[in-house]
């Protein structure tokens, strides 16, 4: 017997077994599938994971995929209109390849064609646009300080470098792409052909890339073939624009030339404008 009360088996031998233990109170327990969604998603968009949609293209017939739902539909978009104000909303419309962009940056340097809006219809893109007004805005204050330096140093005057250049270089090529779609996204609607939206703002964003290679051109001191320059890529651009609207604003019926020669000449007052304040150099 030891100490604490308990009894000391030793190498006593224990015989008999455990008895089973009654099974009347056991409880069936059944899983069943539970609704988690797997990691990774099975079905990702695009090329950046995540599948985030894009915000509804309102009127997206002009941008919406040829064999299914358009992009950002209610089917396929969570969230509801708030979703809208995120960043992964917008995401998707960011999601291109260095090889679609320099397919659509070819695309714009060939106006006749008329292909870019079906060539982007089903993954219009706001990437492309951004960096085209950025490139411009950059090549615009440097091509024009560049220029204004040289001639000033040529005629022996004081330089001052013009801050302004660059706020209004980015007041007019953001601005412009930017509120022309607009206001001819709201022209086309009522007209009813309406027109999608982002895509809108994909054509006037790629149709400007054209007075990059214009600017850097402009650094030769002659003033005619400034404005040879200005014109040609007025036009070029103008045609761009124009053209890609044309078999969609058909459908607007006896207004659709009014609409398409506005858009053309507005293009070439773009021109105008740019040539006036960026092509022009005063000493």
């Amino acid at each position: 017997m030891m100490s604490g009360g308990y009894t000391n088996i030793g190498n006593q031998k224990v015989s008999g077994s455990v008895p089973a233990v009654s099974d009347s109170g056991r409880v069936s327990v059944q899983f069943t599938d539970s609704g988690l969604q797997t990691f990774p998603p099975s079905g990702v968009q695009g090329k950046i994971s995540g599948g985030a949609q894009p915000p509804r293209d309102a009127d997206d017939s002009f941008s919406r995929p040829a064999g299914g739902a358009p992009r950002g539909s209610d089917e396929s978009l969570g969230g509801g209109w708030l979703h809208k104000f995120t960043v992964a909303a917008y995401k998707p419309y960011f999601d291109v390849d260095t090889s679609d962009v320099l397919d659509r940056l070819k695309e714009s340097l060939y106006p006749f064609r008329g292909t870019f809006t079906e060539k982007t219809a089903t993954n219009p893109d706001l990437y492309g646009p951004f960096w085209i007004c950025s490139t411009l805005i950059f090549v615009a204050a440097a091509i024009g300080t560049f220029v204004t330096y040289i001639a000033h140093k040529f005629r022996d005057k004081e330089w001052n470098y013009d801050i302004n250049l660059i706020t209004w270089s980015a007041g007019v090529f953001y601005g412009y792409v930017t509120l022309v779609p607009l206001v001819l996204y709201f022209i086309l609607k009522y007209f009813s052909a309406p027109s999608g939206l982002v895509q809108l703002f994909c054509l006037y964003g790629y149709s400007l890339f054209i007075f990059i290679p214009a600017m850097c051109l402009s650094v030769v001191p002659l003033e005619i073939f400034r404005w040879i320059i200005a014109g040609v890529a007025g036009f070029m651009s103008a045609t761009f624009v124009a053209l890609n609207l044309k078999a969609h604003i058909t459908s607007a019926g006896e207004s659709w030339i009014l609409i398409v020669a506005g858009i053309f000449l507005l293009q070439l007052a773009l021109a105008v404008v740019l040539k006036l304040y960026l092509f022009t150099v005063s000493v």
